[in-house]
């Protein structure tokens, strides 16, 4: 955005747990002599409110108004899960790269910066405008104080003004208030061709605190930037240096962050004749997250057209350009839960589904995901055809939430395609499945 744009920025909760809420975050600008608007920022932040006592406050459900709103009140239950596992996940990859002798003490460029070249300290001081009516420090006024810093220190390597691209793993550890002096120290743990990331700690301190030298680390975060020359090309980054064991831990940090920020751009990136994602462990947690989004985005989209109902079995048509889908509801006389265990096990569909004629599973990732190897019968002239199929599975927080048990197709090393079968795909498939009574449900 320029000077003399138009800025909106739009809020709403979209979803509310037990403590805690989701608030998704949409920034637009508006050229006012062209009069384009276009997206600059999608955000989703996590609030809790702030206790009375030593209770935390239990937050009531949000009203879905629209479909807009329950499509993004399913998805905010998949963003958390992604979110609570993300460190866990990052631990992983670290443990895996140093098993494989990822992990290089050595540096032999002689055009490689030193890190320590590039450190920035700041100090500033929490004033009542910097504060919310709590008294706590805006999180916006630190973000703010934090790129400043983050940038000077990209700027280090650069010699030009860079350009902020994206925030990583921002959390607050702690709030800080009115009289802290929060000390901002940045340096750049890696650079990555057109990129490079700027790790930011930042500590507090009270009167007291800064007398005894006890620092409250209140927040961290990783900042991307890039920057261009005057034709807006991107400009390519030195190589850099560590030349501590720290250094080396934020040096191959980087590298895991990268990785998983490319998966996840990977995923949610909508491709046309995209072939099936690859199950990685960088990836796992977006692949999954998709899967449950691309169900939940093509049930609740506009336009399905109702083309035959037989005996209570209700069918609907869907066409987009040049894509046909397909929507069967029918009513089942047992009780959601079970349905549902009965639809999640893809091994049981040889009972019931003619297309299926062999089921294993090659990996049982958690209690929620499964991999399954699938083969079909061949068709006339064709060789037969064969599937490996994620399949994911969640059960509703609320009685008015459907149990959900979404299928696509994945790719695994370890089972390349045959010269027996003609490897085929699954771009989005799946149930829904929700509660009408005791001894019934809509599947």
């Amino acid at each position: 955005s320029r000077v003399g744009q138009i800025i909106s920025i739009k809020a709403k909760v979209n979803r509310a747990f037990k403590t805690s809420m989701e608030v998704g975050i949409k920034v637009t600008v508006q050229d006012v002599l062209t009069n384009v608007e276009k997206i600059v920022s999608l955000a989703y932040a996590t609030y809790v409110a702030k206790p009375v006592g030593a209770a935390k406050i239990e937050l009531e459900p949000v009203k879905l108004l629209s479909t807009e709103d329950r499509l993004e009140h399913t998805l905010a239950i998949e963003r958390r899960r992604i979110r609570l596992d993300y460190e866990q996940v990052f631990q992983n990859l670290m443990q895996e790269s140093n098993k494989e002798g990822d992990y290089c003490d050595t540096f032999e460029e002689e055009d490689a910066v030193s890190t320590d070249l590039t450190h920035v300290q700041s100090i500033e001081l929490v004033q009542p405008p910097h504060a919310n009516h709590h008294g706590n420090t805006f999180g916006g006024q630190i973000m703010a104080w934090m790129e400043t810093v983050a940038s000077i220190s990209a700027s280090r390597l650069c010699r030009s003004y860079p350009t902020l691209k994206s925030v990583n793993m921002f959390k607050f550890w702690g709030p800080s208030v009115v009289g802290d002096r929060l000390v901002f120290n940045a340096i750049v743990n890696n650079t990555f061709q057109n990129s490079v990331e700027v790790g930011v700690r930042v500590e507090a301190y009270n009167c007291e605190e800064w007398i005894k030298d006890q620092a409250r680390h209140i927040n961290s975060a990783f900042l991307i930037f890039n920057t261009v020359n005057d034709k807006g090309q991107l400009l390519t980054f030195p190589r850099i240096k560590p030349t501590t064991k720290d250094g080396m831990r934020r040096y191959h940090g980087a590298v895991i962050r990268r990785r998983i920020r490319l998966a996840r751009k990977c995923m949610l990136c909508a491709k046309e004749n995209k072939p099936s994602d690859p199950w990685e462990r960088s990836n796992q947690a977006y692949v999954s997250y998709s899967n449950i989004a691309a169900l939940t985005h093509l049930a609740t989209k506009s336009g399905w057209e109702i083309t035959s109902t037989l005996d209570d079995i209700k069918i609907w048509t869907h066409e987009e350009v040049d894509v046909l889908s397909l929507k069967v509801e029918m009513q089942v006389k047992i009780p959601s839960h079970l349905a549902f265990s009965l639809l999640t096990d893809f091994t049981f569909r040889q009972q019931w589904d003619k297309h299926f004629l062999t089921c294993e599973v090659l990996q049982a990732v958690n209690e929620d995901e499964k991999i399954y190897y699938v083969t079909s019968p061949p068709t006339t002239g064709r060789k037969p055809r064969d599937f490996v199929i994620l399949v994911s599975q969640r059960q509703p927080c609320k009685p008015s939430e459907p149990y959900t048990v979404a299928a696509k197709s994945v790719t695994l090393t370890s089972m390349p395609p045959s010269p027996e079968y003609c490897r085929s795909e699954i771009l989005c498939a799946g149930f829904q499945i929700y509660s009408d009574s005791n001894s019934s449900c809509t599947v």
